[in-house]
């Protein structure tokens, strides 16, 4: 399935690597994805927002591939961050997982999550 980046001329430019929009072509599946916490498959909470971060990141690709799809599928992820200043730290990282692949995103700066453990939380949809 082919994804289209939407960037449009008359509109702020995205603030980081992801996509104002994205067009994909119907008929495809659709898989919603919850919204995955930083806590490893034994239970554990990962220590600080980085490795929260990335388990979530890790969490989220393990949904894909047991749905049988790819980070590429994804069209659209929503993350909910504890913490202002984590915003560049978070970029970073899913500019390293994402690999290139642009999708749109929405960020949120949010005063809880399920668990005061909880610091970062994403959701994600994909189609294939």
């Amino acid at each position: 399935m082919s994804l289209h980046v939407i960037t449009p001329v008359d509109a702020a430019v995205p603030a980081s690597k992801y996509a104002a929009g994205i067009v994909h072509a119907l008929p495809s599946r659709r898989l919603v994805i919850s919204g995955q916490i930083g806590v490893r498959a034994d239970g554990t909470v990962e220590a600080g927002m980085e490795a929260q971060m990335r388990r979530s990141f890790e969490n989220l690709f393990a949904v894909l591939k047991a749905a049988e799809m790819r980070k590429t599928d994804l069209v659209k992820i929503t993350v909910f961050l504890t913490d202002p200043s984590a915003v560049g730290l978070y970029r970073e990282v899913r500019d390293e997982v994402m690999e290139g692949h642009l999708c749109a995103s929405t960020l949120l700066i949010v005063s809880g999550l399920a668990s005061p453990d909880f610091v970062v939380e994403i959701e994600a949809e994909a189609v294939a």
